[in-house]
Parts: C-alpha cells; sequence; structure tokens
C-alpha cells in the first residue's frame, strides 16, 4: 500500500484532551502561532516559521496527510503537532515536534512521539514494498543541549544521542580574515543561473558527511527558496578554465531572530567544497567572503552549526578562522 494511501493511528482524544488530524494549508497560522508560542518559552536557536510549513506541505515525498500532525484544543487552537520525512530511498526518517507549554507534562509528547514511529515503520514498509531500500526503520531527531525535558522524553523512549554539534559565532567588530582565492578560482554571488550546479556540487561535496542525502530538485527548491535566505550574502566559487562550481556558501538572515537575540547574524546554512577542489582555501575564502558582506550589511556576527565530528576537519577551519562554540544540539536516534 502506497505511504500517501497509509491509515494513520491517531493518539487518544480522550486521554490527551485534543482532536488529531493531518495539517492543511488552512491550519498554517494556527500551526506557526503554536510553535512561536513554545518558542518564546523554550527559546531555541531556530524554530519553524510560516514559510517553512509552507513547504513542509508542499512536498511531494511527505504526503501532509500522512506526514504531519496536529493537536487542537475544544476552542480550535493549536496544541501540539509532530510530523515525519524521508527520502524514498533513505535509511533514516526525521522527526519533529513540540508541544504548547501550558499543555505539556500530561503525556502528549509522548502520544505523538508514538504516533511518529508508527508513521516511520508504515513509511520504511512502503518504501521497502516499491523497492526503495532494504533498511530498517530508523528514526532520527535533534534537540538542542538546553531542552532537558526533550531529552527526557527522548531517553524514556529508548532514544539515545549519536551525535553532537555545535552553534559557533565569529564577532565582526573584530579584524576580518583575507583569504584571497588562486589563480583560475573566481568568486561570484549565488544567482538563479547557478542554482542547479550548486545542488549537484552540494550533492557531491556532501556525500562523505554523516547524515547526509543527496537533494533532489524539489528538496533544494526548499532550501533556495527557504524564508529566510539572502542570495546577496551567498556566494560561488566557479573554476575558470571549466565552469564548473567549487564550491558555495549559502546564507539565511532571520530579522526576527535578531529582534529575540538582541543580535544580527549572518547565518551560514551550507558550506560544501566539492573532493576535487579540497585543500586549496576554497572554504577558507567564501568564509571570509562571507564575514565581509555580513559586516558591509550591518550584521554583527557570522555564525553557522557544525557536527563535532566532521571527517573534513571543518570544526578546527571554523575555529582557525575565528569562530568559538556557544550552543550544542545533539542527534538522537532509535531503531524500530
Amino acid at each position: 500500500m502506497p505511504f500517501e494511501d497509509a491509515s494513520q493511528v491517531m493518539p487518544d482524544a480522550v486521554a490527551t484532551g485534543l482532536n488529531w488530524r493531518p495539517a492543511t494549508m488552512e491550519d498554517l497560522d494556527n500551526w506557526a502561532g503554536l510553535i512561536a508560542r513554545t518558542a518564546a518559552v523554550e527559546r531555541p536557536v531556530w524554530y519553524e516559521k510560516r514559510g517553512d510549513l509552507v513547504h513542509v506541505l508542499e512536498s511531494t515525498k511527505n504526503p501532509a496527510e500522512t506526514s504531519t500532525l496536529l493537536g487542537l484544543d475544544s476552542d480550535g487552537v493549536a496544541r501540539a503537532y509532530g510530523r515525519i520525512s524521508k527520502n524514498p530511498a533513505g535509511d533514516k526518517a526525521t522527526g519533529m515536534a513540540c508541544v504548547d507549554p501550558q499543555w505539556q507534562q500530561r503525556g502528549i509528547g509522548s502520544a505523538v512521539l508514538l504516533w511518529q514511529e508508527g508513521q516511520v515503520r508504515s513509511r520504511f514498509e512502503s518504501d521497502q514494498a516499491a523497492g526503495h531500500t532494504t533498511a530498517p526503520p530508523r528514526l532520527r531527531i535533534q534537540t538542542e543541549e538546553q531542552h532537558e525535558h526533550q531529552a527526557t522524553l527522548l531517553m524514556g523512549h529508548g532514544y539515545g544521542a549519536v551525535r553532537w554539534f555545535n552553534e559557533m559565532h565569529r564577532p565582526l567588530s573584530q579584524q576580518l580574515p583575507e583569504a584571497p582565492l588562486r589563480a583560475g578560482l573566481e568568486l561570484r554571488t549565488l544567482d538563479p543561473s547557478l542554482f542547479e550546479p550548486v545542488r549537484q556540487a552540494h550533492n557531491d561535496a556532501f556525500r562523505d558527511h554523516w547524515g547526509s542525502e543527496p537533494r533532489d530538485q524539489e528538496s533544494w527548491r526548499f532550501t533556495i527558496e527557504e524564508p529566510t535566505a539572502r542570495h546577496d550574502l551567498s556566494a560561488v566559487v566557479i573554476d575558470s578554465g571549466t565552469g564548473e562550481v567549487a564550491g558555495y556558501q549559502l546564507t539565511s538572515f532571520d530579522p526576527g531572530s535578531a529582534a529575540d537575540r538582541g543580535f544580527k547574524e549572518g547565518y551560514t546554512e551550507l558550506l560544501g567544497v566539492r573532493r576535487a577542489y579540497r585543500g586549496q582555501g576554497i572554504a577558507q575564502a567564501l568564509l571570509a567572503d562571507a564575514m565581509q558582506r555580513y559586516a558591509s550589511a550591518g550584521m554583527n556576527v557570522a555564525s553557522l552549526d557544525v557536527d563535532s565530528a566532521n571527517p573534513t576537519g571543518a570544526l578546527q577551519l571554523y575555529l582557525g578562522m575565528g569562530y568559538a562554540p556557544v550552543n550544542r544540539s545533539m542527534t538522537w536516534e532509535k531503531m524500530l
């Protein structure tokens, strides 16, 4: 049975005090409001906004009817949500969720997590039957280290932390580095003509990164059209001889986050260098260029997130460019 036709076992309405159903476009403001209320109390580094949720509902690989869950109180106000996502050939699914702070400690988080696990099992069964994968079902969920209540919930359901990530900041008030490119390499601002070549370069650059999977055109569109994306602060390094993309840096800027956190940060969402071009100072040149762009745009901090066990030595690269860790997050995993 195709995943989009799979039945859902909803959380118990009586036990949770909420009515459960998949999310729709008509729920966007209600859904985004729930996440914003929760974020106002828990203060995560990042949280989903309305535009992100539009992309969730537009996904053809993860139909909203079977991949999203919304819990509504008797007045129709969203009080909890969960969702899952998976690439058909992928060996894992990922989950996201939140519960309104006023509705926590009622077992709702556990109910949403159990729903996620059930849907992940169904998704793997569907993908296995279609010949997309032979991998056993696996669910991964990311949390910030500061959110101990989420860690307690996950550990109580048999999850273990399998990877740690560092959020890193680099003040732009300090002297900015210079890292010129070698002859034959050209730095250009990201523009629509480069979207597809950069996607291909990304898939090549991230082949050896833990947890990364190739991004198809739909997934890449969601990346490029992310609501806070700043193409004017993003750059691409081109091999002048071949026209090939050697490396790239994609930036976002969130005005709402700047108001909440009290500083303006240019955030490097993705930084990649193709294997054939590594060791030539391209990453350093892209980061130095990003800092110059951020400073010129009136930002205070350059920031990014890095896998603490990244095989390319990214952590040491960032430390050498003046970045310092400020927060930590972790990925939790459970084989289902």
